[in-house]
C-alpha cells in the first residue's frame, strides 16, 4: 500500500468507527473504494466501513446515526469532526467542519455508510435487489461489482483483506467483475457504465470477458434511470484522463448507441478536409474532448457546460450535411444542433438552466469566426455573456482539433484585456424615458432606439449623459422618430 490511510483525516473518523465496533466485539473493515484508492496511493474521498453488527446494533451504538438504508444493511454513522482529528490543529478542524452534514445531527459530523455483510437476492428490476441476508466478509465480497473495489482493509493490523484478486487486477490495471460478468451485469445494469468509468479514470483497462458481456447486457442500460445514466456519464466526461478515449470505449461496448444515438451518428460523417483535416466529425469530438483542460477542477456545472458543449457542438452536422458543388456544407448546424442538445439533455434529466446554458453555447460557437468583423459594442455583449469562459474554450478546442488557426482566439483575448480595468458594460446613459420625453410613442421602437443608442455609448461616440441626449436629438430621425 503506497499511502497510511491513518494520516487522512477523513480516515481517522472512519477508524473511529471501527475501533468502537472492535470494542464492542464486532468485526469491523473498511471496504470498498477507499481500499482501491489507497493502494493506489490516491487520497480516498470517503471511507465506507464493513462489519458483521446487525444495523439495529449499529444504530444504538452510535447516537448520531441514521437509517437511511436499513433493509440493505446500511446506516449512515456520523462522527465529530474535532474529536478524531484534535491533534491536526485549528486549520484542519475548520476544513473538517466545513465538509459536515448540515442537514441532520451535529454541525460537526462527517458520516460515514457503516454496512452489515450481507448477500444480494433477486435483481427484478435491472438496479435493485429484492431482499438482502447478511452474511459474512467472503460472502459480501462475492457480491460486489469488481474486484478492485471488493477488497477490505483492516485499519488496526494493516492489513489488506483481498479474497476476490484485486490487488492483482490493480497491479495489471484491469477492471473485471467479480464472478460471472453477465450474473454481474444482469444483476445491476449500471454497472456497464461504471466499468466504463473506472476504466478511463484509471488508465486501466476492461478485461476481455468482462468486456464481451458488457456487449451482451448494454441493449439493457436504458432500464436504468435517465438521472443515474447521465450521473454517470458527466462523471466520465469530467473525470476521465482522455474523455475521448472513455467515448471510443462507450461506442465499442454498444453503450453509446444506446444512451446517445445522436452522438453515435456522428461517426463516419465526411468534413471538408480544408477545414478539417483531421477527418470526420466523430474524431474532430474525440480530439477535442481528449485536448479539454480538466474541467473536473473547475466548479462542477460548469465543467459540465464545456464538457457536454463539447460532446454535442457538432451533433447537428449528420442532419444538416449538403454536398454542395465546392464541398461539403453543413447549413445552419449549429443552431439545429442547439436545438438537439436540448432534447438530449432533457432526455438525460439535466437542470434546466444547465440545458439553456449548453444549448446556448453550441447555438453560439460559429458567431467566433466573425468576431474581427463585430461592432465593439457587439464584442463587450459577447464578452460579458454568463457563458463567454465556455464558449471561447470551446473555440479554441474547436480550432486546435482542426485547421489550427487561432487568430481569431487571440484576438478576442487580447480584446478582453484591453477592457479588464474599465467597467466592461457601464450603465446606460439615456432611459427609455428620456426617448418618450422626446415623442416616441412606447413601444418596440423604444427598444429599439435606446439599443442603438448604448451600443453607440460602448462604441465610445459620446462622453456623459449630456453628450449622449445631444447624440440621440441629432440622430433623432435615423433612429426612426415617430411624428
Amino acid at each position: 500500500m503506497n499511502q497510511n490511510p491513518n494520516n487522512s483525516s477523513l480516515a481517522a473518523g472512519a477508524k473511529t468507527i471501527v475501533l468502537k465496533l472492535r470494542r464492542e466485539g464486532f468485526e469491523a473493515l473498511y471496504a470498498g473504494g477507499c481500499v482501491r484508492d489507497m493502494i493506489l496511493g490516491r487520497e480516498p474521498k470517503d471511507f465506507d466501513v464493513v462489519t458483521d453488527a446487525r444495523p439495529d446494533t449499529v444504530l444504538k451504538l452510535f447516537p448520531r446515526s441514521v437509517a437511511v438504508g436499513k433493509a440493505f444493511g446500511v446506516v449512515r454513522v456520523g462522527v465529530d469532526a474535532c474529536l478524531p482529528c484534535a491533534r491536526l490543529g485549528e486549520a484542519l478542524r475548520r476544513s473538517l467542519v466545513a465538509l459536515a452534514k448540515k442537514d441532520s445531527g451535529s454541525a460537526t459530523d462527517i458520516y460515514y455508510d457503516v454496512a452489515t455483510y450481507r448477500t444480494d437476492g433477486n435483481y427484478s428490476d435491472g438496479r435493485h435487489p429484492q431482499s438482502v441476508t447478511f452474511a459474512d466478509e467472503a460472502t459480501d465480497a462475492a457480491r460486489r461489482d469488481f474486484t478492485i473495489n471488493a477488497m477490505f482493509f483492516d485499519p488496526i493490523e494493516g492489513k489488506i483483506r483481498d479474497l476476490v484478486g484485486g490487488k492483482e487486477d490493480l497491479d495489471k490495471k484491469i477492471i473485471r467483475t467479480v464472478g460471472d460478468p453477465d450474473k454481474r451485469f444482469q444483476e445491476d445494469h449500471l454497472r456497464m457504465l461504471r466499468a466504463v468509468r473506472f476504466a478511463a479514470t484509471l488508465n486501466f483497462t476492461i478485461e476481455a470477458q468482462t468486456a464481451d458481456a458488457v456487449r451482451r447486457q448494454a441493449k439493457f442500460i436504458g432500464r436504468v434511470s435517465a438521472e443515474r445514466i447521465q450521473q454517470e456519464l458527466t462523471r466520465i466526461l469530467l473525470e476521465a484522463l482522455k474523455p475521448g478515449d472513455a467515448l471510443e470505449t462507450l461506442s465499442s461496448l454498444g453503450l453509446l448507441k444506446e444512451i446517445l444515438p445522436e452522438v453515435e451518428a456522428m461517426r463516419g460523417q465526411e468534413q471538408p478536409p480544408q477545414f478539417h483535416p483531421e477527418g470526420d466529425v466523430w474524431t474532430h469530438t474525440v480530439l477535442m474532448l481528449n485536448a479539454m483542460n480538466k474541467p473536473s477542477l473547475r466548479l462542477a456545472t460548469r465543467g459540465a457546460w464545456l464538457a457536454y458543449s463539447v460532446l454535442l457542438h457538432d451533433v447537428g452536422k449528420p442532419a444538416t450535411a449538403v454536398k454542395a458543388p465546392d464541398r461539403i456544407r453543413f447549413n445552419r448546424h449549429a443552431a439545429f444542433g442547439a436545438d438537439m442538445a436540448a432534447v438530449i439533455l432533457q432526455r438525460l434529466r439535466l437542470p434546466s438552466a444547465d440545458i439553456k446554458a449548453i444549448s446556448h453555447i453550441i447555438g453560439n460557437h460559429m458567431r467566433f469566426m466573425d468576431v474581427r468583423r463585430m461592432r465593439k459594442s457587439t464584442l463587450r455583449r459577447l464578452i460579458t455573456a454568463e457563458t463567454f469562459p465556455d464558449e471561447l474554450e470551446l473555440h479554441r478546442l474547436d480550432c486546435e482539433a482542426s485547421h489550427g488557426d487561432m487568430q481569431n482566439y487571440i484576438f478576442l483575448n487580447d480584446f478582453k484585456k484591453g477592457f479588464q480595468a474599465e467597467p466592461v458594460l457601464p450603465p446606460p446613459l439615456v432611459t427609455g424615458n428620456d426617448i418618450v420625453a422626446l415623442g416616441v410613442l412606447r413601444g418596440p421602437l423604444v427598444g429599439k432606439i435606446k439599443k442603438a443608442v448604448y451600443d453607440a455609448q460602448l462604441e465610445g461616440r459620446f462622453e456623459g449623459r449630456e453628450a449622449a441626449m445631444k447624440w440621440l436629438k441629432k440622430m433623432e430621425k435615423e433612429l426612426g422618430k415617430q411624428p
